[in-house]
Protein backbone atom coordinates (compact mmCIF):
# COMPACT_ATOMS: atom_id res chain seq x y z
CA UNK A 1 0.00 0.00 0.00
CA UNK A 2 2.99 2.21 0.77
CA UNK A 3 4.71 1.70 -2.47
CA UNK A 4 1.34 2.64 -4.04
CA UNK A 5 1.15 5.57 -2.21
CA UNK A 6 4.59 6.20 -3.45
CA UNK A 7 4.60 5.89 -6.79
CA UNK A 8 1.09 7.69 -7.27
CA UNK A 9 2.92 10.91 -5.91
CA UNK A 10 6.00 10.16 -7.46
CA UNK A 11 3.96 9.71 -10.97
CA UNK A 12 2.37 13.30 -10.34
CA UNK A 13 -0.95 11.44 -10.35
CA UNK A 14 -1.96 12.20 -6.63
CA UNK A 15 -4.58 14.61 -6.06
CA UNK A 16 -4.72 17.90 -3.62
CA UNK A 17 -7.92 18.84 -1.78
CA UNK A 18 -7.12 22.19 0.40
CA UNK A 19 -9.97 23.98 3.03
CA UNK A 20 -10.01 26.51 4.60
CA UNK A 21 -12.03 26.67 7.84
CA UNK A 22 -12.51 29.05 10.72
CA UNK A 23 -9.90 27.38 12.80
CA UNK A 24 -8.07 25.33 10.84
CA UNK A 25 -6.50 25.15 7.08
CA UNK A 26 -6.92 21.29 6.17
CA UNK A 27 -4.89 19.62 3.19
CA UNK A 28 -5.51 16.46 2.08
CA UNK A 29 -3.82 14.03 -0.65
CA UNK A 30 -5.67 11.68 -2.90
CA UNK A 31 -4.75 8.48 -4.81
CA UNK A 32 -6.56 7.54 -7.83
CA UNK A 33 -9.32 5.72 -6.26
CA UNK A 34 -9.87 8.71 -4.25
CA UNK A 35 -8.46 7.21 -0.94
CA UNK A 36 -6.33 9.54 1.63
CA UNK A 37 -2.72 9.13 1.41
CA UNK A 38 -1.27 12.09 3.47
CA UNK A 39 -2.41 15.34 5.01
CA UNK A 40 -1.35 18.54 6.28
CA UNK A 41 -2.81 21.14 8.45
CA UNK A 42 -3.01 24.46 10.07
CA UNK A 43 -4.65 26.18 12.81
CA UNK A 44 -5.43 29.92 12.80
CA UNK A 45 -8.26 32.37 14.55
CA UNK A 46 -9.83 35.20 13.20
CA UNK A 47 -9.71 38.74 14.30
CA UNK A 48 -12.49 41.48 15.23
CA UNK A 49 -10.97 44.54 14.01
CA UNK A 50 -12.38 47.78 13.28
CA UNK A 51 -16.39 45.49 14.83
CA UNK A 52 -15.54 43.21 11.83
CA UNK A 53 -14.43 39.83 11.87
CA UNK A 54 -11.57 38.77 9.56
CA UNK A 55 -8.62 37.52 8.26
CA UNK A 56 -5.65 39.16 7.11
CA UNK A 57 -4.22 38.55 3.42
CA UNK A 58 -0.83 37.65 5.08
CA UNK A 59 -2.68 35.37 7.60
CA UNK A 60 -4.21 33.65 4.77
CA UNK A 61 -1.01 32.82 2.34
CA UNK A 62 0.81 32.29 5.96
CA UNK A 63 -2.05 30.05 6.58
CA UNK A 64 -2.11 28.23 2.89
CA UNK A 65 2.05 27.66 2.88
CA UNK A 66 2.08 26.29 6.37
CA UNK A 67 -0.65 23.69 5.68
CA UNK A 68 0.95 22.78 2.51
CA UNK A 69 4.26 22.50 4.08
CA UNK A 70 3.04 20.23 6.51
CA UNK A 71 1.87 18.13 3.57
CA UNK A 72 5.22 17.95 1.96
CA UNK A 73 6.21 17.01 5.46
CA UNK A 74 4.22 14.24 6.16
CA UNK A 75 4.72 12.79 2.56
CA UNK A 76 8.50 13.23 3.25
CA UNK A 77 8.03 11.04 6.37
CA UNK A 78 5.53 8.71 5.11
CA UNK A 79 7.03 7.85 1.65
CA UNK A 80 10.16 10.27 1.87
CA UNK A 81 9.82 11.74 -1.37
CA UNK A 82 8.48 15.09 -2.40
CA UNK A 83 5.64 16.12 -4.45
CA UNK A 84 6.40 17.59 -8.04
CA UNK A 85 3.51 17.43 -9.93
CA UNK A 86 -0.48 16.95 -9.19
CA UNK A 87 -3.08 15.09 -11.31
CA UNK A 88 -5.41 18.23 -9.86
CA UNK A 89 -6.13 20.74 -7.15
CA UNK A 90 -8.97 21.95 -5.77
CA UNK A 91 -9.77 25.19 -3.18
CA UNK A 92 -12.57 25.24 -1.16
CA UNK A 93 -13.30 27.21 1.80
CA UNK A 94 -16.04 29.00 4.45
CA UNK A 95 -18.73 30.45 2.08
CA UNK A 96 -20.24 33.92 2.01
CA UNK A 97 -18.18 36.96 3.20
CA UNK A 98 -16.43 40.07 1.26
CA UNK A 99 -13.22 40.28 -0.52
CA UNK A 100 -13.58 43.29 -3.01
CA UNK A 101 -10.45 44.24 -5.07
CA UNK A 102 -9.70 47.04 -6.89
CA UNK A 103 -8.33 47.19 -10.81
CA UNK A 104 -4.58 46.43 -9.59
CA UNK A 105 -5.70 43.54 -7.72
CA UNK A 106 -5.74 45.27 -3.86
CA UNK A 107 -8.19 44.42 -1.21
CA UNK A 108 -10.13 47.32 -0.79
CA UNK A 109 -11.32 46.71 3.06
CA UNK A 110 -10.42 43.93 4.92
CA UNK A 111 -12.26 40.30 4.30
CA UNK A 112 -15.08 40.56 5.97
CA UNK A 113 -16.04 36.44 6.97
CA UNK A 114 -19.53 35.13 7.46
CA UNK A 115 -19.56 35.75 10.55
CA UNK A 116 -20.24 39.57 10.62
CA UNK A 117 -24.09 40.49 11.31
CA UNK A 118 -24.03 44.43 10.61
CA UNK A 119 -25.73 43.34 7.47
CA UNK A 120 -29.34 43.52 8.83
CA UNK A 121 -30.20 46.59 7.20
CA UNK A 122 -28.85 44.90 3.50
CA UNK A 123 -30.32 41.68 3.90
CA UNK A 124 -34.17 42.89 4.94
CA UNK A 125 -34.43 45.34 1.98
CA UNK A 126 -32.72 42.69 -0.88
CA UNK A 127 -35.07 39.52 0.54
CA UNK A 128 -37.94 41.84 0.02
CA UNK A 129 -36.82 43.36 -3.23
CA UNK A 130 -36.26 39.52 -4.54
CA UNK A 131 -39.08 37.89 -3.20
CA UNK A 132 -36.19 35.21 -1.57
CA UNK A 133 -34.61 35.22 1.18
CA UNK A 134 -31.05 36.68 1.60
CA UNK A 135 -29.33 35.77 4.76
CA UNK A 136 -26.94 38.36 6.73
CA UNK A 137 -23.31 36.51 6.02
CA UNK A 138 -24.40 36.30 1.45
CA UNK A 139 -21.78 38.10 -0.19
CA UNK A 140 -24.90 40.60 -1.84
CA UNK A 141 -25.67 41.68 1.90
CA UNK A 142 -22.70 42.72 2.62
CA UNK A 143 -21.72 44.65 -0.69
CA UNK A 144 -25.44 46.30 -0.52
CA UNK A 145 -24.46 47.25 3.20
CA UNK A 146 -21.41 48.65 2.31
CA UNK A 147 -24.03 51.28 -0.75
CA UNK A 148 -26.35 51.88 2.49
CA UNK A 149 -23.33 52.91 4.83
CA UNK A 150 -21.81 55.33 1.99
CA UNK A 151 -18.36 53.23 1.88
CA UNK A 152 -15.98 55.07 -0.52
CA UNK A 153 -14.53 52.04 -1.70
CA UNK A 154 -17.16 50.56 -3.31
CA UNK A 155 -16.92 52.82 -5.98
CA UNK A 156 -13.33 51.34 -6.83
CA UNK A 157 -14.69 47.81 -7.19
CA UNK A 158 -13.38 45.97 -9.88
CA UNK A 159 -13.47 42.23 -8.82
CA UNK A 160 -15.73 40.80 -5.79
CA UNK A 161 -14.92 36.74 -4.42
CA UNK A 162 -15.35 34.78 -1.54
CA UNK A 163 -12.32 33.40 0.37
CA UNK A 164 -11.88 30.15 -2.14
CA UNK A 165 -12.47 32.20 -5.02
CA UNK A 166 -9.59 34.52 -4.34
CA UNK A 167 -7.21 31.73 -3.96
CA UNK A 168 -8.44 30.03 -6.62
CA UNK A 169 -7.92 33.29 -8.85
CA UNK A 170 -4.26 34.06 -7.55
CA UNK A 171 -3.35 30.71 -8.29
CA UNK A 172 -4.61 30.21 -11.57
CA UNK A 173 -5.58 33.61 -13.05
CA UNK A 174 -8.64 32.88 -13.39
CA UNK A 175 -11.74 34.69 -11.90
CA UNK A 176 -14.23 31.59 -11.74
CA UNK A 177 -16.07 30.49 -9.34
CA UNK A 178 -17.72 26.51 -8.05
CA UNK A 179 -21.78 26.56 -8.50
CA UNK A 180 -22.24 25.78 -4.60
CA UNK A 181 -20.21 28.77 -3.47
CA UNK A 182 -21.46 31.34 -6.00
CA UNK A 183 -24.98 30.32 -4.37
CA UNK A 184 -23.76 31.81 -1.14
CA UNK A 185 -22.77 35.60 -3.03
CA UNK A 186 -26.38 35.74 -5.06
CA UNK A 187 -29.12 33.34 -5.68
CA UNK A 188 -28.80 30.70 -8.58
CA UNK A 189 -31.48 30.44 -10.64
CA UNK A 190 -31.91 26.67 -11.40
CA UNK A 191 -32.76 26.68 -15.04
CA UNK A 192 -29.78 28.21 -16.22
CA UNK A 193 -27.05 27.64 -13.32
CA UNK A 194 -26.00 30.86 -13.51
CA UNK A 195 -27.18 34.29 -11.30
CA UNK A 196 -30.74 34.98 -11.72
CA UNK A 197 -30.57 37.68 -14.56
CA UNK A 198 -33.66 38.93 -12.92
CA UNK A 199 -32.07 39.14 -9.76
CA UNK A 200 -28.82 41.00 -11.06
CA UNK A 201 -31.16 43.94 -13.18
CA UNK A 202 -33.49 44.46 -10.05
CA UNK A 203 -30.21 45.15 -7.84
CA UNK A 204 -28.95 47.27 -10.68
CA UNK A 205 -31.95 49.56 -10.58
CA UNK A 206 -31.77 49.69 -7.28
CA UNK A 207 -28.00 51.67 -7.00
CA UNK A 208 -28.24 53.37 -10.22
CA UNK A 209 -28.56 56.22 -8.85
CA UNK A 210 -25.55 56.12 -7.00
CA UNK A 211 -23.81 56.09 -10.72
CA UNK A 212 -21.14 53.70 -10.28
CA UNK A 213 -18.98 52.52 -13.21
CA UNK A 214 -19.67 48.85 -12.58
CA UNK A 215 -22.34 46.56 -13.21
CA UNK A 216 -23.26 43.70 -10.79
CA UNK A 217 -22.04 41.16 -13.68
CA UNK A 218 -18.59 42.75 -13.92
CA UNK A 219 -17.54 42.49 -10.80
CA UNK A 220 -18.93 39.21 -9.79
CA UNK A 221 -17.14 35.64 -10.77
CA UNK A 222 -18.19 33.25 -13.39
CA UNK A 223 -20.04 30.60 -12.15
CA UNK A 224 -18.63 26.94 -13.40
CA UNK A 225 -20.49 23.43 -12.16
CA UNK A 226 -18.25 20.82 -10.97
CA UNK A 227 -16.52 18.74 -13.38
CA UNK A 228 -15.52 22.29 -15.63
CA UNK A 229 -12.43 23.33 -16.72
CA UNK A 230 -11.38 26.53 -14.12
CA UNK A 231 -8.09 26.97 -15.14
CA UNK A 232 -4.71 25.77 -14.12
CA UNK A 233 -1.72 26.48 -12.02
CA UNK A 234 0.51 28.84 -13.07
CA UNK A 235 4.51 29.41 -12.27
CA UNK A 236 3.56 32.33 -9.71
CA UNK A 237 0.23 30.45 -8.14
CA UNK A 238 2.87 27.58 -8.13
CA UNK A 239 5.32 29.78 -6.07
CA UNK A 240 2.39 31.14 -4.02
CA UNK A 241 1.57 27.41 -2.95
CA UNK A 242 4.45 25.53 -2.26
CA UNK A 243 7.26 28.37 -1.71
CA UNK A 244 9.93 25.23 -1.63
CA UNK A 245 9.68 25.78 -4.95
CA UNK A 246 9.00 21.61 -5.60
CA UNK A 247 5.64 22.01 -6.96
CA UNK A 248 5.70 22.42 -10.75
CA UNK A 249 2.61 25.02 -12.72
CA UNK A 250 0.24 23.22 -15.34
CA UNK A 251 -1.86 21.24 -13.21
CA UNK A 252 -5.43 21.43 -13.48
CA UNK A 253 -7.75 23.20 -11.06
CA UNK A 254 -11.41 22.34 -10.52
CA UNK A 255 -13.85 24.80 -9.93
CA UNK A 256 -13.29 26.69 -6.26
CA UNK A 257 -16.44 25.42 -3.32
CA UNK A 258 -17.90 26.63 -0.29
CA UNK A 259 -17.14 23.90 2.66
CA UNK A 260 -21.03 23.58 2.75
CA UNK A 261 -20.87 21.66 -1.14
CA UNK A 262 -17.46 20.01 0.02
CA UNK A 263 -19.53 18.97 2.72
CA UNK A 264 -22.29 17.55 0.49
CA UNK A 265 -19.95 15.42 -1.40
CA UNK A 266 -18.14 13.71 1.54
CA UNK A 267 -20.98 12.40 2.51
CA UNK A 268 -22.83 11.46 -0.43
CA UNK A 269 -25.46 13.94 -0.55
CA UNK A 270 -25.44 15.28 -4.42
CA UNK A 271 -28.22 13.32 -5.40
CA UNK A 272 -31.85 15.19 -5.13
CA UNK A 273 -34.06 13.66 -1.70
CA UNK A 274 -30.78 13.18 0.28
CA UNK A 275 -29.29 15.59 2.61
CA UNK A 276 -26.86 15.72 5.42
CA UNK A 277 -26.62 17.24 8.78
CA UNK A 278 -23.63 18.55 10.60
CA UNK A 279 -23.43 18.57 14.38
CA UNK A 280 -20.33 20.10 15.90
CA UNK A 281 -20.18 23.70 17.48
CA UNK A 282 -22.90 24.82 15.37
CA UNK A 283 -24.89 22.62 12.92
CA UNK A 284 -26.63 22.92 9.55
CA UNK A 285 -28.27 20.71 7.86
CA UNK A 286 -28.58 20.49 3.58
CA UNK A 287 -31.76 18.96 1.70
CA UNK A 288 -30.98 17.99 -1.70
CA UNK A 289 -35.12 19.25 -3.29
CA UNK A 290 -36.49 17.88 -6.48
CA UNK A 291 -37.96 21.59 -6.63
CA UNK A 292 -38.28 24.68 -5.26
CA UNK A 293 -39.90 26.02 -2.29
CA UNK A 294 -43.85 26.99 -2.82
CA UNK A 295 -42.65 30.50 -1.04
CA UNK A 296 -39.33 31.88 0.79
CA UNK A 297 -39.15 31.22 4.38
CA UNK A 298 -36.35 33.44 6.86
CA UNK A 299 -35.04 30.82 8.47
CA UNK A 300 -34.58 28.31 5.27
CA UNK A 301 -31.53 29.34 2.77
CA UNK A 302 -31.11 27.98 -0.60
CA UNK A 303 -27.79 27.38 -1.92
CA UNK A 304 -26.70 24.25 -4.37
CA UNK A 305 -24.77 21.13 -4.95
CA UNK A 306 -21.63 21.85 -6.54
CA UNK A 307 -23.08 20.64 -9.96
CA UNK A 308 -26.12 23.08 -9.24
CA UNK A 309 -29.29 21.15 -8.01
CA UNK A 310 -31.48 23.49 -5.20
CA UNK A 311 -30.75 22.49 -1.70
CA UNK A 312 -32.51 23.90 1.61
CA UNK A 313 -29.93 24.97 4.19
CA UNK A 314 -30.93 25.14 7.74
CA UNK A 315 -28.01 27.10 9.66
CA UNK A 316 -27.90 27.22 13.57
CA UNK A 317 -25.60 29.02 15.32
CA UNK A 318 -25.29 26.85 18.63
CA UNK A 319 -25.24 23.07 18.47
CA UNK A 320 -22.87 21.12 21.13
CA UNK A 321 -21.44 23.58 22.94
CA UNK A 322 -23.44 23.67 26.06
CA UNK A 323 -23.98 20.10 25.76
CA UNK A 324 -19.65 20.06 26.42
CA UNK A 325 -19.85 22.30 28.70
CA UNK A 326 -22.12 20.18 31.15
CA UNK A 327 -20.18 17.42 30.39
CA UNK A 328 -17.33 18.69 31.87
CA UNK A 329 -18.59 19.43 34.60
CA UNK A 330 -19.20 15.79 34.92
CA UNK A 331 -15.56 15.37 34.84
CA UNK A 332 -14.81 17.63 37.41
CA UNK A 333 -16.75 15.85 39.53
CA UNK A 334 -15.06 12.47 38.59
CA UNK A 335 -11.89 14.40 39.59
CA UNK A 336 -12.94 15.02 42.68
CA UNK A 337 -13.46 12.15 43.77
CA UNK A 338 -10.20 11.07 42.65
CA UNK A 339 -11.40 8.90 39.92
CA UNK A 340 -9.32 8.97 36.84
CA UNK A 341 -11.22 10.41 33.72
CA UNK A 342 -11.55 8.92 29.90
CA UNK A 343 -13.65 11.40 28.07
CA UNK A 344 -14.37 9.30 25.62
CA UNK A 345 -16.47 6.32 28.36
CA UNK A 346 -17.79 9.63 30.24
CA UNK A 347 -19.28 10.83 26.79
CA UNK A 348 -20.47 7.40 26.15
CA UNK A 349 -21.88 6.71 29.19
CA UNK A 350 -23.73 9.89 29.95
CA UNK A 351 -25.31 9.57 26.33
CA UNK A 352 -26.40 6.42 26.09
CA UNK A 353 -27.74 6.82 30.09
CA UNK A 354 -29.88 9.85 28.29
CA UNK A 355 -32.02 7.24 25.98
CA UNK A 356 -33.25 5.33 29.19
CA UNK A 357 -34.77 8.56 29.98
CA UNK A 358 -38.19 9.69 29.00
CA UNK A 359 -39.19 10.46 25.15
CA UNK A 360 -40.04 13.71 26.15
CA UNK A 361 -37.43 14.05 28.89
CA UNK A 362 -39.64 14.37 31.65
CA UNK A 363 -40.72 17.90 30.97
CA UNK A 364 -37.20 19.31 31.16
CA UNK A 365 -36.37 21.64 28.68
CA UNK A 366 -32.40 22.97 28.09
CA UNK A 367 -32.01 25.85 25.94
CA UNK A 368 -27.96 25.48 24.66
CA UNK A 369 -27.69 29.46 23.13
CA UNK A 370 -24.38 30.73 23.74
CA UNK A 371 -24.97 32.92 20.49
CA UNK A 372 -28.29 34.62 19.59
CA UNK A 373 -29.58 31.97 17.53
CA UNK A 374 -31.63 33.97 14.04
CA UNK A 375 -33.82 30.67 13.28
CA UNK A 376 -35.63 31.48 17.13
CA UNK A 377 -35.69 35.05 16.18
CA UNK A 378 -33.36 35.85 18.67
CA UNK A 379 -30.33 38.32 18.32
CA UNK A 380 -28.36 37.46 21.81
CA UNK A 381 -28.33 34.64 24.06
CA UNK A 382 -27.55 32.87 27.55
CA UNK A 383 -27.40 28.97 27.64
CA UNK A 384 -30.67 28.38 30.23
CA UNK A 385 -31.77 25.42 31.74
CA UNK A 386 -35.75 25.26 32.54
CA UNK A 387 -38.06 22.70 34.70
CA UNK A 388 -40.71 22.95 36.84
CA UNK A 389 -41.21 21.39 40.52
CA UNK A 390 -43.39 18.46 38.94
CA UNK A 391 -41.04 17.82 36.18
CA UNK A 392 -38.93 14.35 36.49
CA UNK A 393 -35.66 15.64 37.26
CA UNK A 394 -32.70 12.86 36.88
CA UNK A 395 -29.80 12.03 35.26
CA UNK A 396 -30.88 10.05 32.49
CA UNK A 397 -33.62 13.10 31.20
CA UNK A 398 -31.18 15.64 31.92
CA UNK A 399 -28.67 14.34 29.91
CA UNK A 400 -31.34 13.78 27.25
CA UNK A 401 -33.05 16.89 26.98
CA UNK A 402 -29.39 18.54 26.63
CA UNK A 403 -28.90 16.30 23.80
CA UNK A 404 -32.42 17.37 22.32
CA UNK A 405 -31.61 21.22 22.53
CA UNK A 406 -28.14 20.54 20.53
CA UNK A 407 -30.74 19.81 17.68
CA UNK A 408 -33.98 21.01 18.44
CA UNK A 409 -33.77 24.58 16.18
CA UNK A 410 -32.38 22.15 13.61
CA UNK A 411 -35.72 20.80 14.22
CA UNK A 412 -37.83 23.84 14.32
CA UNK A 413 -36.19 24.66 10.52
CA UNK A 414 -36.80 21.25 8.72
CA UNK A 415 -40.00 20.97 10.44
CA UNK A 416 -41.15 23.33 7.84
CA UNK A 417 -39.57 21.61 4.86
CA UNK A 418 -41.34 18.56 6.05
CA UNK A 419 -44.16 19.58 7.12
CA UNK A 420 -45.47 21.94 5.24
CA UNK A 421 -43.29 21.92 1.90
CA UNK A 422 -44.16 17.59 2.22
CA UNK A 423 -40.80 17.58 0.96
CA UNK A 424 -39.48 13.48 0.66
CA UNK A 425 -35.75 12.55 1.46
CA UNK A 426 -34.67 9.06 0.71
CA UNK A 427 -31.77 9.67 3.08
CA UNK A 428 -30.00 12.01 5.26
CA UNK A 429 -26.47 11.29 6.13
CA UNK A 430 -25.33 12.69 9.89
CA UNK A 431 -21.59 14.02 10.49
CA UNK A 432 -19.25 15.59 13.00
CA UNK A 433 -18.72 15.15 16.53
CA UNK A 434 -22.92 14.71 18.00
CA UNK A 435 -22.11 11.50 15.52
CA UNK A 436 -18.77 10.55 17.70
CA UNK A 437 -20.99 8.26 20.11
CA UNK A 438 -21.93 5.42 18.25
CA UNK A 439 -25.83 5.61 17.59
CA UNK A 440 -26.80 7.83 20.22
CA UNK A 441 -26.41 11.19 18.39
CA UNK A 442 -28.19 9.38 15.28
CA UNK A 443 -31.15 7.89 17.14
CA UNK A 444 -31.82 11.89 18.71
CA UNK A 445 -31.57 13.39 15.16
CA UNK A 446 -34.04 10.59 13.55
CA UNK A 447 -36.55 11.44 16.56
CA UNK A 448 -36.20 15.09 15.49
CA UNK A 449 -36.48 15.43 12.02
CA UNK A 450 -38.50 11.70 11.77
CA UNK A 451 -35.70 10.66 8.95
CA UNK A 452 -33.45 7.70 9.28
CA UNK A 453 -29.98 9.05 9.55
CA UNK A 454 -26.90 7.21 8.33
CA UNK A 455 -23.20 7.70 9.42
CA UNK A 456 -20.76 7.03 7.24
CA UNK A 457 -16.77 5.97 8.58
CA UNK A 458 -15.71 8.17 5.83
CA UNK A 459 -17.78 11.02 7.12
CA UNK A 460 -14.75 12.47 9.37
CA UNK A 461 -12.66 12.66 6.43
CA UNK A 462 -14.77 16.24 6.15
CA UNK A 463 -14.20 18.82 3.41
CA UNK A 464 -10.53 18.82 2.54
CA UNK A 465 -11.43 15.32 0.94
CA UNK A 466 -14.55 16.56 -0.62
CA UNK A 467 -12.88 19.18 -2.60
CA UNK A 468 -9.97 16.13 -3.74
CA UNK A 469 -13.15 13.97 -4.77
CA UNK A 470 -14.32 17.16 -7.02
CA UNK A 471 -10.90 17.67 -8.13
CA UNK A 472 -10.78 13.75 -9.11
CA UNK A 473 -13.92 13.94 -10.74
CA UNK A 474 -12.08 17.00 -13.42
CA UNK A 475 -9.57 14.61 -13.91
CA UNK A 476 -10.48 10.92 -14.07
CA UNK A 477 -14.02 10.97 -14.59
CA UNK A 478 -13.38 8.76 -18.13
CA UNK A 479 -16.84 7.81 -17.93
CA UNK A 480 -18.01 11.37 -18.02
CA UNK A 481 -20.80 10.77 -15.63
CA UNK A 482 -22.86 13.13 -13.32
CA UNK A 483 -21.36 14.29 -10.12
CA UNK A 484 -23.52 11.59 -8.65
CA UNK A 485 -22.87 8.65 -10.11
CA UNK A 486 -19.75 9.61 -9.81
CA UNK A 487 -19.46 9.75 -6.09
CA UNK A 488 -21.88 6.62 -5.99
CA UNK A 489 -19.63 4.54 -8.42
CA UNK A 490 -15.66 5.31 -8.20
CA UNK A 491 -16.05 6.85 -4.42
CA UNK A 492 -18.60 5.02 -2.14
CA UNK A 493 -19.30 1.97 -3.94
CA UNK A 494 -22.74 1.55 -2.68
CA UNK A 495 -21.62 2.45 0.92
CA UNK A 496 -24.54 3.92 2.34
CA UNK A 497 -23.13 3.66 6.10
CA UNK A 498 -24.86 2.56 9.36
CA UNK A 499 -28.67 3.55 9.43
CA UNK A 500 -30.61 4.32 12.27
CA UNK A 501 -34.77 4.73 11.76
CA UNK A 502 -36.56 6.45 13.97
CA UNK A 503 -39.43 4.78 16.64
CA UNK A 504 -42.78 6.27 17.50
CA UNK A 505 -42.21 6.86 20.25
CA UNK A 506 -38.93 8.74 19.50
CA UNK A 507 -40.96 11.12 17.52
CA UNK A 508 -43.78 11.65 19.73
CA UNK A 509 -41.95 12.66 22.57
CA UNK A 510 -39.50 15.00 20.61
CA UNK A 511 -42.40 16.65 19.12
CA UNK A 512 -44.27 16.91 23.00
CA UNK A 513 -40.41 18.40 23.53
CA UNK A 514 -40.11 21.15 20.88
CA UNK A 515 -43.82 22.15 21.48
CA UNK A 516 -42.90 23.13 25.50
CA UNK A 517 -39.26 24.44 23.97
CA UNK A 518 -40.84 27.22 21.74
CA UNK A 519 -43.62 28.06 24.84
CA UNK A 520 -40.40 28.72 26.86
CA UNK A 521 -38.48 31.03 24.23
CA UNK A 522 -39.87 33.93 25.83
CA UNK A 523 -37.96 33.02 29.20
CA UNK A 524 -34.33 32.49 27.08
CA UNK A 525 -35.28 35.86 25.07
CA UNK A 526 -35.62 37.47 28.65
CA UNK A 527 -32.64 35.53 29.71
CA UNK A 528 -30.20 37.00 26.94
CA UNK A 529 -31.59 40.61 27.76
CA UNK A 530 -29.84 40.16 31.28
CA UNK A 531 -26.86 42.19 31.16
CA UNK A 532 -23.83 42.17 33.65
Amino acid sequence: MKSDAKSTIEAGKAILGIEFGSTRIKAVLIDQENKPIAQGSHSWENQLVDGLWTYSIEAIWHGLQDCYADLRSNVKELYDTEIESLAAIGISAMMHGYMAFNKKEEILVPFRTWRNTNTGPAAAALSELFVYNIPLRWSISHLYQAILDNEKHVSDIDYLTTLAGFIHWQITGQKVLGIGDASGMLPIDPATKDYSAEMIAKFDKLIAPKGYDWKLTDILPKVLAAGKNAGFLTPEGAGKLDVSGHLKAGVPVCPPEGDAGTGMVATNAVKQRTGNVSAGTSSFSMIVLEKELSKPYEMIDMVTTPDGSLVAMVHCNNCTSDLNAWINLFKEYQELLGIPVDMNELYGKLYNHALTGDADCGGLISYNYISGEPVTGLADGRPLFVRSANDKFNLANFMRTHLYASVGVLKIGNDILFNEEKIKVDRITGHGGLFKTKGVGQRILAAAINSPISVMETAGEGGAWGIALLGSYLVYNEKKQSLTDFLEEKVFTGDAGIEVSPTAEDVAGFNTYIENYKSGLPVEEAAAQFKK
